[in-house]
Order: structure tokens, then sequence, then C-alpha cells
């Protein structure tokens, strides 16, 4: 079976100081964090890789990573832009950023046409959430709904950063591991005594360290690709919400088919440490993590022997 990976690298990452974080060099031979994710996933069994990039970064992307990697898996790209709305649509007027990760993975309908998982670019996922993940899609376990998905669940504990807070989509699942909510939350850290704090008041009041939680990380099919198209054209008829800065989100889309009926999410656990570029000063410790990854002998120094 034919299994594709989906890199959303279209951000523009003004938390990470106004660079392209996406891009920025980790390993000795010039290896950034897709490069470790490419490689995983590739071991794990996934033949194709489709960058969501922008326009505006293509010349740059493809040659710190692209043009490499075409030489070990298929690569295609798509574009994210602002602009990219259903017609009878009009951009709001003073709106800069794209529509979210839902209109991210939308792009990707004309070249997606097989089973698939989903990764942010800027985050690290170790290989455990790779090979679960490609082994739910091969296995095709019995689902009885409409979609039938995954998704990696990493500890709370083992996402956070050092340097600011984070958002995770703070997961509920069922007694056979099924999840039956999302709770996006923001502004997730620690205080100076280690206690976790957020920004939701009814997500402070109970959730634990050890909760699970999204990264971005989905398993599906074409079909939930195809279903995003009719649902961007509700997102962007419902008035509600900030028109300049609301967001067509994959954790709010996931948890409204979870709420109809329609979608049924394993979540698959991983013990596996996060790691990422959220601020311009998680990448001293990022590096220094890939360090160790290697010097253990999880990775070879020169990622793809060139």
């Amino acid at each position: 079976m034919n299994t594709t990976l989906i890199i959303m690298a279209a951000g523009i990452g003004s938390r990470y100081g106004g660079g392209i974080k996406q891009l920025a060099k980790m390993g000795k031979h010039g290896e950034i964090i897709m490069d470790y994710s490419i490689y995983d996933a590739k071991e794990a069994g996934f033949d194709k890789v489709v960058f969501i990039i922008r326009k505006d970064i293509e010349e740059e992307f493809k040659a710190v990573i692209g043009d490499r990697i075409r030489k070990h898996i298929d690569v295609e790209y798509v574009f994210q832009e602002l602009s990219d709305i259903p017609e009878g649509f009009q951009v709001p007027e003073g709106r800069t950023k794209p529509w979210g990760t839902g209109q991210a993975i939308l792009c990707c309908k004309d070249v997606v046409k097989e089973p698939f998982v989903i990764i942010n670019a800027d985050d690290y996922y170790g290989k455990e959430a790779f090979r679960k993940l490609h082994g739910f899609l091969v296995e095709k376990e019995a689902c009885d709904a409409e979609f039938c998905m995954g998704m990696a669940g990493f500890v709370l504990k083992n996402t956070l950063s050092e340097n600011g807070t984070v958002t995770r989509g703070i997961c509920r699942a069922d007694e056979n591991d099924f999840l039956t909510h999302v709770v996006e939350t923001t502004g997730i850290g620690r205080d100076e005594d280690g206690k976790l704090f957020c920004d939701d008041p009814g997500v402070q009041e109970w959730f634990t360290e050890n909760e699970r939680v999204s990264m971005n990380m989905w398993a599906g099919g074409p079909s939930f690709i195809d279903y995003l198209g009719k649902g961007f054209r509700e997102f962007l008829e419902d008035p509600s919400g900030d028109p300049l800065k609301k967001e067509y989100l994959l954790p709010t889309i996931v948890d409204k088919l979870i709420r109809e009926g329609r979608a049924r999410v394993k979540v698959l656990e991983t013990q596996d440490k996060w790691f990422g570029v959220t601020y311009k000063e998680d990448k001293p410790a990022v590096e220094e993590a890939f360090g160790r990854l290697i010097a253990d002998g999880v990775y070879p120094e020169n990622l793809w022997g060139e």
C-alpha cells in the first residue's frame, strides 16, 4: 500500500523571530528537523512526501531540503495561500495570515489520493509515532464510521518548551483509546514552582502533565481531504469569530466530526519526547538533543550519507 507523509511548512514563524524557522539547520551536515521526520517516515514505510509551503519560500525551501530529499523519496509540493478560497468568497480586508491547518491540508486535494499522515514542519516526533501510525494505516482496523482516523497521542510533559508557552490539543479518550474530544488549549507552561498552567480556566481545573495531547500528527484517508472542502465553506460562511484572525484548525474539525458521530479516531500513545523551534531560544536545545540522539546511535551523524 502506498502511504504519504504531508508536512505543513507554510507557517510564518512570527514567534521564532520572523525567520523561516522550518529551515533552521540542526545537524552537523545541514540537516533540519524535517530531515529527521522524513528519515523516520521512510524507515516506517512511507514512500512519498508532500510539502505544504508558501510561494515566497519555494526557492529557498527547495535549496535547503527539497532538491536533496527527492533523491531518497518521492516529493511533491502544494502551496497554501491566503487568497486560495472557494468561489463566491472574498479575503477580508486587513487579513494577512492563511486560514489554518485545515486549509493547509485541503491544498493537497489534487495530489494526495492515498492514506496519509500529517505533521508540522518544525516539530520532532520520534520514531515510535511514525511506526504506529503507518501500522494503523496499513492494518485497516475495522471501523464503522464515515471517517476512520488515527492520532499520535504524546504525553503532555514530553511536549513542553522551556522558553515559553505552547498550544496543544488536549485529548480525552474512551476505554478503547478512541478519541472522545479534543480541547485546543493555548498558553500551556509551568510556573516557577513547576506547576502547570494554561489560558483555559476550565482545562486548568483538571489537566495534569500525563494528559495525552495532539501535536497535529493525524492519520487519515483521501475522503477526509474531500470533507475539508465542504467544511471550509461552512467555516467561511460562519459569521462568528474575528474574520482577520479566525482559523480553520484540524483539532476543531476532527472534534466536530467526532461529536457528530461521523469520525472515530484511534489514539496511539507515544512516549517519545517532542522538541521543536517554537521560539528562537529553542534552537540550541534542539541541536543538543539531536547530538544526543546521534551519540546514542538513533541516527547516523550524516543522515543521508551525502
